[in-house]
């Protein structure tokens, strides 16, 4: 999943706007309790401080008894117990994705805001080999040691670290509801199917459980990426639609250095496999400033200023330039400075170290975390989606299941097992779960891939017009519109969760 770990972003004008944006848009959040209660209490980034850092022995293999035996690795996972009440409260755990777990938990203030209502216990948990989770050191992405990193792991590191602190923490009879947002949000819902003895119910954000085990049309997630754009000025898709059509042109004229020149790269282009990145590097970028239409400013995966979306289509260097049809192409590559230069600093732009393609086409970020998800995306999580310039914007790039087959072999040595995911965690038949809700933005283009209508009474779906990537977990602003706001009386069911479970126990 789109993923850009660098605050960068905006050439020229664009870093005026933005700067006159991030000086008026003061971060000033209210939390849940004050909006059911009238009681201000402390913003999600006043409480970060109480998390504590701990690490937790952890089982290397728990499938295998032979290769590793009881083997360990220290597990990182952030713990406050600021506002529980200790031994009586629930444990509201964070199943962590693929990243630094302090990146989910300071940008996820509702689940502690919802602490701080409901007396609970909370817990990000850091997902293993990511972050400062890795079980082999330098050498965890070495062949064969990445083998250990699947969901099934994962899923279990969590049970067993629930497990385990609820006996040190006198808590055993506290119920646990999980909490996740994007690939997040898919083990909350895999740890409810899976351990429903340890985990009572889930709150799956943006959580992509369909399209990622290979179900849904391969289009749909840039027709989506299209459409957020589409929705506020339906002209800004033909004007980068011809931006990318006219960079397409000068490359088949093997222009390159005009080429270079309009998207100010620091090496000029000599190759289609150049051109094909530049292409990658490009569509990554409306991909996260659709994903994270913030009503606010951000710096959550990279620096965002309030409505990135219609910031592009406000600003004349952008928008109006793209539909004026005078130079597409610089347009085009000052919209991408949002995403990819928001200092102003860089002269130039390194097509190869600030967007590394992978078996992601959404992007696996930098770093040794895009290792893991590339891995990941290599073996269970199935993503073969394509941009054709018909039903979007963007140059067609097609990602078949054999051009992912051919890739992982070369770069992991692994074949993908295409829907061994639908097959572990049962797809689209859900209809024996219970207790998980389902919330999805119309904003965000990983919704249509996951579960947009309630299932049964338990298997609750709800949409949020307005919202983007997991837009509910992020804490309470005043700038959220009113549909987020309305979305998160999913507190309510949590509450009706946990009170039944503590009624059984009792």
């Amino acid at each position: 999943m789109c993923r850009v770990f660098v605050r960068m972003a905006a050439h020229g004008l664009f870093l005026g706007f933005m700067l006159l944006i991030f000086a008026g848009k003061t971060e000033t959040r209210l939390s849940v309790k004050e909006k059911l209660n009238n009681e201000v209490t402390p913003s999600h980034r006043d409480l970060a401080p109480d998390f504590k850092e701990k690490y937790f022995k952890q089982i290397l293999d728990h499938f295998n008894y032979n290769s590793l035996g009881n083997g360990t690795y220290d597990q990182r996972y952030l713990i406050t117990d600021q506002y529980w009440k200790k031994g009586n409260g629930p444990i509201f755990f964070y199943t962590g994705n693929e990243g630094d777990i302090w990146e989910f938990a300071q940008n996820s203030g509702f689940i502690t805001e919802l602490a701080a209502v409901q007396g609970a216990l909370v817990i990000f948990a850091e997902h293993r080999y990511y972050g400062k989770s890795l079980p082999f050191g330098k050498d965890s992405f070495n062949i064969p040691k990445v083998g250990l990193l699947t969901v099934e792991q994962a899923l279990a590191d969590y049970a067993v670290m629930i497990t385990e602190l609820k006996k040190e923490l006198e808590a055993q009879k506290c119920p646990v509801i999980v909490f996740g947002g994007s690939y997040g949000g898919m083990l909350s819902v895999y740890m409810r199917i899976r351990y429903p003895n340890i985990v009572t119910g889930a709150l799956a954000a943006s959580a992509p459980i369909l399209s990622t085990a290979g179900l849904g049309d391969s289009r749909q997630f840039f027709q989506d990426v299209t459409a957020d754009f589409e929705k506020f000025k339906p002209a800004c898709r033909d004007a980068v639609q011809g931006a990318f059509q006219k960079l397409n042109t000068l490359a088949q004229q093997k222009d390159y250095r005009r080429i270079q020149s309009a998207f100010f790269l620091c090496k000029t282009p000599s190759t289609p496999k150049d051109i094909h990145q530049l292409n990658g590097f490009l569509r990554n970028a409306f991909t996260m400033m659709a994903m994270l239409d913030y009503p606010y400013s951000t710096h959550f995966m990279g620096s965002m200023p309030a409505f990135p979306v219609k910031c592009f289509l406000l600003l004349q260097v952008a928008c109006e330039t793209m539909l004026n049809g005078t130079d597409l192409m610089s347009a085009l590559r000052d919209t991408v400075g949002i995403v990819y230069n928001s200092t102003g600093q860089l002269t130039c732009y390194d097509l190869y170290s600030l967007y590394v393609e992978c078996a992601d086409p959404t992007g696996c970020g930098l770093g040794f975390d895009s290792y893991a998800w590339d891995y990941q995306a290599c073996t269970e999580i199935e993503m073969c989606f394509e941009s054709n310039n018909v039903t979007d914007m963007f140059p067609p790039m097609t990602f078949t299941e054999q051009q992912r087959e051919q890739y992982c072999s070369k770069r992991w040595g692994v074949v993908p097992r295409p829907g061994w995911l639908k097959t572990q965690f049962w797809g689209d038949d859900l209809s024996t779960a219970s207790n998980i809700i389902f919330s999805n933005g119309d904003l965000d283009p990983w919704a249509n891939g996951g579960i947009r209508k309630t299932l049964s009474p338990s298997l609750i779906a709800i949409n949020i017009p307005e919202g983007a990537h997991h837009l509910d977990l992020r804490e309470s602003n005043p700038n959220d519109p009113e549909s987020v706001i309305v979305a998160r009386k999913e507190s309510e069911i949590i509450a009706q969760w946990v009170q039944a479970a503590m009624k059984e126990s009792s």
